[in-house]
C-alpha cells in the first residue's frame, strides 16, 4: 500500500493541495520578479533609470502583497458599496459606505501623489501600470478621473477662483499629506456618449454657477470633486465645471453639495466602484476653461486622458494574466504531464504572453509620443500649430483611441483564454482575480466612448484632416519601422476604405465597409504594437 492510499484509508480526505502554486504566486513581486517591465523602464527612462527603478520596487513590493490583499477583500460581493441615505434624525446625507478595506486602498494609492509636479512622468506611468495589475479595484477608475481634472485646472487656470486653485492643489499635491480624489460626470440617459445631448442646466450666480438636472452614469460617485459638463442657461453649447462633493466645513456633517444620489448602479464589473446617478438641485459649480467650449475641452483634455490610461490598464491586465497562467501551466499536472507540455496550452499560454507584451510596449511608445510633444491634451489642434507638430499631435489622438477599442477588445480574450488555462478553477472567485479583471476589462470597453462610435470618430478624423495630412502619410508616419511593403499596403487599403459608405445609409454595400474599417483599425493597430515590441526587443 503507497503513502498517499494509506492516508486515504485512514482518513477518507484527499491530500492534493495546491499550496505550491499558491507559495509561488503570493511571493512573486510584479515588478521585480519582471525583466520584460524592468526593460522597458530601462529604455524610455534613459539616465533617470536608476532612481525611478528603486522607486519603483518600494511601490511594487507594497502593490504586490498588501495591495493585493486589500483588493481581493473589497471585491468579495458582500462588500460592494450601497447607499445610506438618510441618519438616525431623518437628515438626508446620501453616503456610500464601502469596506474599510477600500478606504485603506484608496488612502494608500493616492497617499502616493502619482500626479504631483515632484514626480517623474515615467515614475507615475510605470506606478500606475503596477497598480492597474489589481484590477480597478476601486481606485484605478478615480485615480485616472483625478489625473483629468488636475490637468484641466493645469491647463485653464483661473486665479480670480481662489477655489479652483486650492482644488488643484488639494487633489495634485495634497494638503497636509491629504489627497482628494477626482471623478467625470458628463453622461445623461438621454446622450450617453452623445455629450451636445446634454440638458443639465447652469444657472448664474456671481463668480460662480448653480447646477439643475440629472446625470446618469456618475463613476467614482464619492469623489471630492468632479468635471461636470452642462449648458449655461439661455446657450445650446455645453461648457466645463468643477463641482465640490461639498462645501468647506460640510464633509464632516455629511451635508452634500445641493445635490442627492438617487442610487448605485449594478455593473457587470468594476464593482467595487460606486457609480451613480445624481440629482443636482443647485449645486455650486465653478466654470473652468472657455464657455461653451465644453465638449471640445472633456473630450480633448479628460476623455484623452481617460482613454490613455485605459490602454495602459490592459496592459496591465494582460501582463497579470500571463504571469498567474504560466505560474498554474508550470505547477498542474494532467494526464502525466503537466498543463504547459501538451502544445494546445503552449500555444495558448505564447499567444497570451506575446499580447501581453505587445501591448505594454504600445503603450510605453504611445507614452513617450505623449510625452514628447508640447501640450498633447488640446480642445481642438489648432491650425495655427507647425504642421509638423500638428501632424504628431494628430498622430497622438489616433493612437489612443485605436488602443483604446484595440485593447480593451483583446483583453477581454487575452484574460478569458488564460481563465481557461485554469481549466474549472479558473471561473472560481476565491482561487484567482481573472474573472474580476475580465469583467472590468469588458467594462472599459464601454467607458469614454464604445468602439462603434471611436471608429467612427476616427474615420471622420482622417478624412478631415485630409487636406494637409494624406492617409498615406498618417499610415508612414505611424508605422515607422515597418517594411515599405506593408506601409504601401495599408495605404493603398485606407485610402480605398475612406472611398466606402462606412457611414452611410444601412445597406449590404455599407454594412461590409464598416466591417472593412473596423478590421482595418484591428490590424493597424496591431502593426504599430509589433514595431514597439521589436523596438524594445
Amino acid at each position: 500500500m503507497t503513502a498517499i492510499s494509506h492516508v486515504l484509508e485512514q482518513t477518507g480526505m484527499n491530500p492534493y493541495t495546491f499550496d505550491e502554486f499558491i507559495s509561488k504566486r503570493e511571493n512573486l513581486d510584479w515588478y521585480k520578479d519582471d525583466p520584460f517591465l524592468q526593460k522597458a523602464v530601462k529604455q524610455f527612462t534613459g539616465k533617470n533609470f536608476d532612481q525611478i527603478h528603486e522607486n519603483i520596487l518600494s511601490l511594487s513590493s507594497i502593490v504586490s502583497t498588501k495591495w493585493k490583499r486589500l483588493a481581493e477583500a473589497v471585491a468579495r460581493p458582500e462588500v460592494r458599496p450601497y447607499m445610506l441615505h438618510y441618519d438616525a434624525y431623518n437628515h438626508r446625507i446620501d453616503r456610500i459606505v464601502r469596506p474599510y478595506e477600500a478606504h485603506l486602498l484608496e488612502q494608500g494609492v493616492f497617499g502616493e501623489g502619482l500626479f504631483s509636479s515632484k514626480i517623474n512622468p515615467w515614475e507615475s506611468f510605470t506606478k500606475r501600470l503596477i497598480i492597474h495589475q489589481l484590477g480597478e479595484a476601486g481606485v484605478t477608475c478615480p485615480l485616472t478621473c483625478t489625473h483629468g481634472l488636475v490637468a484641466l485646472l493645469d491647463q485653464f487656470p483661473n486665479p480670480e477662483v481662489k477655489e479652483l486653485q486650492e482644488i488643484l492643489q488639494h487633489t495634485k499635491e495634497g494638503i497636509n499629506g491629504e489627497f482628494a480624489i477626482g471623478a467625470q460626470f458628463m453622461s445623461e440617459i438621454q446622450g450617453g456618449s452623445d455629450l451636445p445631448a446634454n440638458m443639465l442646466e447652469a444657472i448664474h450666480d456671481g463668480k460662480s454657477y448653480r447646477l439643475y438636472g440629472n446625470k446618469f452614469f456618475c463613476s467614482a460617485a464619492h469623489a471630492d470633486y468632479a468635471v461636470v459638463t452642462a449648458k449655461i442657461e439661455g446657450s445650446d453649447k455645453v461648457s466645463t465645471f468643477i463641482v465640490p462633493a461639498w462645501l468647506p466645513g460640510n464633509k464632516e456633517k455629511e451635508i452634500r453639495n445641493g445635490y442627492h444620489i438617487n442610487r448605485i448602479k449594478w455593473k457587470l464589473g468594476t464593482a467595487e466602484l460606486p457609480t451613480a446617478e445624481i440629482q443636482y438641485n443647485g449645486a455650486l459649480a465653478y466654470p473652468i476653461a472657455p464657455a461653451n467650449k465644453g465638449i471640445a475641452v472633456a473630450v480633448g483634455i479628460v476623455l484623452t486622458l481617460s482613454r490613455l490610461e485605459i490602454g495602459i490598464a490592459c496592459a496591465a491586465f494582460m501582463l497579470r494574466a500571463s504571469r498567474e497562467a504560466h505560474l498554474y501551466a508550470d505547477f498542474r499536472t494532467v494526464f502525466g504531464k503537466k498543463v504547459k507540455d501538451f502544445p494546445l496550452s503552449a500555444s495558448k499560454l505564447r499567444k497570451i504572453e506575446h499580447a501581453a507584451k505587445r501591448t505594454t510596449a504600445g503603450a510605453f511608445k504611445i507614452y513617450d509620443l505623449f510625452l514628447s510633444l508640447e501640450q498633447p491634451l488640446n480642445p481642438g489642434i489648432s491650425t495655427d500649430v507647425p504642421l509638423e507638430l500638428r501632424k504628431q499631435l494628430f498622430n497622438l489622438r489616433e493612437l489612443i483611441l485605436l488602443q483604446k477599442i484595440c485593447t480593451t477588445n483583446e483583453g477581454a480574450d487575452v484574460l478569458r483564454e488564460a481563465i481557461s488555462v485554469f481549466a474549472g478553477h479558473g471561473v472560481m472567485e476565491e482561487f484567482s482575480s481573472l474573472p474580476r479583471i475580465f469583467r472590468d476589462v469588458v467594462v472599459n470597453e464601454q467607458w469614454e466612448g464604445p468602439r462603434n462610435l471611436l471608429l467612427t470618430q476616427i474615420f471622420r478624423d482622417i478624412q478631415k484632416v485630409s487636406d494637409w495630412y494624406s492617409p498615406a502619410e498618417f499610415v508612414a508616419s505611424i508605422l515607422n519601422g515597418a517594411s515599405e511593403e506593408k506601409k504601401k499596403n495599408f495605404s493603398i487599403q485606407l485610402k480605398e476604405i475612406l472611398q466606402r459608405p462606412v457611414l452611410g445609409e444601412v445597406n449590404d454595400d455599407s454594412i461590409d465597409a464598416a466591417i472593412e474599417w473596423d478590421e482595418f483599425c484591428t490590424a493597424i493597430f496591431r502593426e504599430y504594437q509589433e514595431i514597439a515590441l521589436k523596438e524594445l526587443e
